[in-house]
């Protein structure tokens, strides 16, 4: 399901996704209230949802949706890259964070990414963060019960810390995706830590990311 006020905006991406023949779009939305309601009426698995919009924003409609539906996975698209936004929206329940300038494939790849269960956050978003929390913003402690990584676990924490998709640590290190995908799911099983967020901020305090001057990825 597609939620942005916009109707150019919907039906562009509408016609671009629905060329991928696994994915179909079941329905499209244009304020906050409108998605909570169509949302409850068509049980999608997933929606690509737009923050700035009238009446409830994609924040609060994504809060809403999540307290009555979490099974329900919620994908943020937005021009928005600012880091009050991407803690908030992180913090509402959403799955990813992708930026409007971002190329269709890697739409289709969060929307991947998202349906298997994985956060998802692009890597300029990603960058965002990193920077935040090593130059000084937001330093809360990770409190975890948590088991020690393999070498390989480590390995694949500190790539996606960076900003890689799954698809491109497969690439990187020369593994299948499902390998990549396998692993990510034990990291997050034995720090107990279940978003994208919180394995960034766990990295950097291991000290196995670069900090605000990594290259883009």
């Amino acid at each position: 399901m597609i939620a942005d006020d916009h109707t150019i905006v919907r039906q562009g991406m509408k016609k671009l996704l629905e060329t991928y023949p696994e994915l179909q779009i079941v329905g499209e939305s244009q304020d906050g209230e409108e998605t909570v309601e169509i949302a409850v009426q068509l049980l999608p698995d997933l929606i690509i949802m737009d923050i700035s919009m009238p009446g409830l924003n994609g924040l609060e409609a994504t809060r809403e949706i999540k307290k009555r539906l979490p099974e329900i996975k919620i994908l943020i698209l937005t021009m928005h890259a600012e880091k009050e936004y991407i803690f908030k929206i992180l913090q509402s329940g959403a799955s990813g964070y992708l930026l409007k300038g971002s190329p269709i494939e890697e739409l289709v790849s969060a929307i991947h990414a998202v349906d298997r269960g994985e956060s998802y956050l692009s890597p300029a978003v990603s960058k965002s963060i990193i920077e935040d929390y090593v130059g000084g913003g937001v330093r809360r402690p990770v409190t975890t019960r948590s088991q020690p990584l393999t070498t390989r676990e480590r390995e694949v924490l500190q790539l996606i810390a960076e900003g890689y998709t799954s698809k491109r640590i497969a690439t990187r290190l020369s593994l299948s995706a499902k390998t990549i995908e396998t692993h990510r799911s034990h990291i997050m099983q034995k720090l107990n830590i279940h978003n994208a967020a919180g394995l960034i901020r766990y990295a950097i305090q291991k000290g196995w990311v670069e900090g605000p001057h990594a290259q883009e990825r």
